[in-house]
């Protein structure tokens, strides 16, 4: 399989991910600004998960355009990392109808978290295919956002039960740290 239909793939994925959160959105009934108010921990999480999506979705991209080929660990990789994905407009939906209480945000973590393992361990398997010199192994080096990541989603996730806020901060956190797609990618790809 070439890279570019994993890409196609992972993108069309992603799309429908978006599209299934988006559609959990009701609108409220009443008819003036009041009825948005208890609805907007639904958006909020709604917001939040949009923005994950898309620093998945731009990464992504960034990652393959360092990329050569790939093989069948990287497809399974990649479809484990799409799998827990596939769980976020659960997570989404679950942590906005019940204003972010302490399993649901947990579980949002426990989500968010897989899918960083398993965006890393696709990561790994990438540089271990292209080799210790190639683009891709120069670019994400030591990797130390992503186990910086890790880290945060694990104690988000133990804060869930002490502190909503400061769990839920922690997940906005790790958002902002990715929100500009990865630098070191675009500064080996233009060398």
């Amino acid at each position: 399989m070439s890279k570019s239909r994993l890409e196609a793939f992972s993108d069309g994925v992603i799309a429908i991910l978006i599209t299934i959160m988006v559609l959990e959105l009701r609108a409220p009934s009443g008819t003036d600004l009041a009825a948005l108010r208890p609805l907007l921990p639904v958006f909020v999480s709604y917001a939040l998960s949009f923005i994950y999506l898309g620093i998945y979705w731009n990464n992504h991209h960034h990652l393959f355009q360092a990329v050569q080929h790939v093989d069948g660990r990287v497809l399974w990789m990649n479809l484990l990392l799409l799998f827990w994905l596939s769980l976020v407009p659960f997570g989404t939906n679950w942590l906005g109808e019940t204003n972010f209480a302490a399993w649901p945000l947990a579980v949002y973590g426990l989500i968010l978290l897989c899918a960083a393992l398993s965006y890393y361990a696709l990561a790994r398997i990438l540089v271990t295919l292209h080799g210790a010199t190639s683009a891709i192994a120069r670019a994400l080096g030591e990797d130390v956002k992503g186990k910086v990541s890790i880290g945060l989603y694990v104690l988000a996730i133990l804060l869930a039960f002490v502190s909503s806020s400061l769990s839920g901060g922690l997940y906005v956190l790790v958002a902002v740290m990715w929100l500009i797609p990865d630098q070191r990618i675009e500064r080996v790809l233009r060398r």
